[in-house]
């Protein structure tokens, strides 16, 4: 996805929010790198509730001494396979119970209201979680262009309703390992950002 770049002046704590959205986006739309490796364990573990900083270390833990080579092999299971992996991180999938239906075709429609476009090398649907992922840091780390309604709106519509359950998944797939970590951390993340979009602001 792309849109207008992101304000160069962020409180903090936007600036963490639409960090931690774009961490997931990488981590959901392809296997681990040894530079996204490098980038985790480089992050100071400070800050956030008790929840999210355990969920947090654990992430850094289990990166920090995980074979790379098993996380991509781990990664093609879950995601790829052959024909389809062992899930699918689709909204549609998680909303309707089929590919690319009306949440898709919804999406793609606030999609080009916000002004976002699909980059020609992309080849997986807008619903994916990680992609969404991705379209949240934008909106977040640009509140020039995107207020904060126009946050809370898109994700109630296009995530806060199923990526609990997505991640939740994910931790069953992977009884250990890096991606149970992944569905840990994210899990995490996305009940703080409901507790978020309830308060009052």
């Amino acid at each position: 996805m792309s849109s207008q770049p992101a304000s160069s002046i962020l409180p903090e704590e936007e600036l963490a929010r639409s960090g931690v959205y774009a961490l997931l986006g990488a981590l959901l739309t392809a296997p681990c790198s040894e530079a996204l490796r490098d980038f985790i364990i480089s992050i100071d573990d400070e800050g956030g509730n008790a929840q999210s900083a355990l969920s947090w270390k654990n992430l850094k833990d289990e990166i920090s001494t995980a074979n790379l080579t098993e996380v991509a092999q781990d990664y093609h299971d879950l995601f790829i396979g052959l024909g389809r992996g062992e899930l699918l991180p689709y909204g549609s999938v998680y909303l309707s119970g089929f590919l690319q239906e009306k949440p898709l075709a919804e999406l793609r429609i606030d999609l080009g209201h916000l002004g976002f476009e699909t980059r020609e090398d992309t080849h997986e649907p807008e619903d994916h979680a990680g992609a969404l992922c991705e379209v949240m840091s934008v909106i977040v780390g640009a509140p020039n262009e995107f207020s904060y309604d126009t946050q809370s709106n898109f994700f109630a519509q296009h995530m806060g309703s199923w990526m609990t359950e997505f991640f939740d998944d994910l931790i069953k797939a992977r009884e250990s390992g890096f991606y149970r970590v992944v569905g840990e951390f994210g899990k995490a993340f996305i009940e703080i950002e409901k507790q978020y979009f309830e308060m009052e602001i």
